[in-house]
């Protein structure tokens, strides 16, 4: 089966990224006692095989940062950010174009907030690759290298909020360097090609699972394991909370009979600027709603809360629109996977546009109004886009024939905002039916290279493989132009 720049077959039904199996993850280990003092000790093994892995990026509260909104199963390119009025109607679709605050800029009709603020983003519309399986399409987009296996979640190289991790394994604030915020049950690192590959488990996201528009939401990993309340001996002082915890140690002299490395897994277990960031509670409820009283809107500003406390990469995966808020609809699907056989194409994307929309728009809002535009980049992308020609097919929950896209690696969009960049912009064209680039032709590894330029990490920087051989952490790609 060739699984390169072809659409696929239409399947009996596509579920999107699949688990393929669960390693270490950071979600895992970290915040959970001793394993994260040996988290801990695996990054300085690491720091101390390569000497100083900062490469001269900044240590303190004014570093940049990144976030990165993944939508994993390919969000439709025609029916966002790249629409065809003038093309077959079973080019076009359903939707029609809107125009924005910024002349000669159009986006989808169901986007209306962010055509309010095209001003302070950039379009590309340019990008492409050759893989058109999730599995390739998530390895390609998250470690700007081709996979050895175009099928499959399980890197051969690191991905890149890795590569950041480690370049910034030094900086300690109290806070996790690297996050992930996404559904509960999708945590495992090779679910969406998240893996670090031959820079080893240590350098895993700190992974929040679950729903945090939930009342009384709490991040699980934020927490002490049984192994380390028996290690203190101190389970009254457990009992009472981090606060009364903190207090206890230091009275008991616990912390200078513990090595260097347990001292500060224990310091980030009960770290106020830990807890602080993951807090919720702290924002201002009219912010909140802004955002969405939805997980997707709440994962936004808790990224927005980290990046404000130092965290340097947070990755906010936007994949389930329906919760406690948003009824399942049987035309509906999980991901952004929207092949007929998994959903009706239109009538889920009613759902889930309105709730990327606010979310997005607000995230905007948020950076600008905080004065953090400069020194948080972010980028909106999925693996690829969908096929520019629609088609019909009997759907897997709803058995009557409906309308979707296959996949497509041809062409997709990226949206792009903060960083100190050009905004109110769009770079490159696909062609007149959305198939290929047709101007300004550009590769995941292009936006990678600006994503390192803005992070100040130099792109020609390697690492050792599992085999010794040195590997630069971007093989090709250039800052795009534009943006810079």
């Amino acid at each position: 089966m060739n699984h390169m720049l072809q659409p696929s077959p239409r399947p009996a039904r596509c579920p999107g990224p699949l688990n393929r199996r669960s390693l270490l993850t950071a979600g895992a280990a970290a915040f959970t006692g001793l394993g994260l003092a040996d988290l801990l000790r695996l990054q300085a093994r690491a720091a101390d095989s390569v000497g100083n892995a900062l490469r001269g990026v900044p240590l303190g509260d004014a570093a940049p940062a990144v976030i990165f909104i993944w939508m994993p199963g390919g969000p439709p390119h025609m029916e966002t950010f790249d629409m065809k009025p003038e093309a077959p109607e079973d080019y076009r679709g359903a939707f029609r174009p809107i125009k924005t605050n910024v002349s000669g800029i159009e986006i989808c009709e169901h986007l209306p907030l962010l055509a309010k603020r095209a001003d302070k983003y950039t379009l590309i519309r340019s990008i492409s690759h050759e893989y058109a399986d999730h599995g390739g399409g998530h390895k390609r987009l998250m470690t700007g290298r081709q996979p050895k296996e175009p099928t499959g979640t399980n890197n051969e190289h690191p991905a890149v909020g890795s590569i950041v991790a480690k370049m910034n394994e030094r900086r300690n604030l109290g806070v996790p360097n690297y996050v992930q915020v996404v559904d509960a049950g999708r945590a495992q690192i090779d679910t969406f090609a998240m893996g670090p590959a031959y820079l080893g488990p240590a350098y895993t996201p700190f992974t929040v699972g679950g729903d945090p528009s939930e009342p009384g939401f709490t991040i699980q990993n934020l927490g002490l394991a049984k192994e380390m309340e028996e290690r203190l001996d101190d389970r009254a002082s457990l009992l009472g909370g981090l606060d009364r915890l903190r207090r206890g140690i230091d009275k008991s002299g616990i912390l200078t009979a513990m090595d260097s490395f347990n001292e500060r897994a224990l310091d980030l277990l009960t770290s106020p600027r830990a807890r602080d960031a993951f807090d919720l509670t702290k924002e201002d409820a009219k912010l909140r709603e802004a955002y969405g009283d939805h997980p997707w809107g709440q994962r936004a500003i808790m990224a927005r809360r980290l990046v404000e406390a130092g965290v340097t990469f947070v990755t906010v995966v936007i994949e389930n629109p329906f919760c406690k808020q948003v009824p399942w609809i049987k035309n509906g699907v999980y991901n952004w996977d929207s092949h007929a056989v998994n959903c009706h194409l239109f009538d889920d994307a009613l759902v889930r546009l309105p709730i990327f929309d606010r979310t997005i728009a607000a995230l905007i809002d948020d950076l600008y109004a905080r004065g953090l535009d400069k020194r948080v980049m972010v980028v909106v992308t999925g693996e690829f886009g969908r096929t520019p020609r629609i088609t019909s097919q009997i759907g897997t929950q709803t058995g009557v024939m409906q309308p979707g896209r296959d996949h497509w690696p041809g062409a997709m969009s990226v949206l792009c905002f903060g960083g100190g960049m050009r905004t109110g912009q769009v770079v490159g064209a696909t062609s007149t039916k959305g198939e290929y680039p047709v101007d300004r032709p550009l590769t995941p590894n292009d936006l990678w290279a600006t994503v390192f330029r803005h992070l100040r990490i130099d792109i020609n920087t390697s690492f050792p493989d599992l085999s010794g051989r040195p590997m630069p952490i971007l093989p090709f790609g250039a800052p795009i132009k534009e943006l810079v």
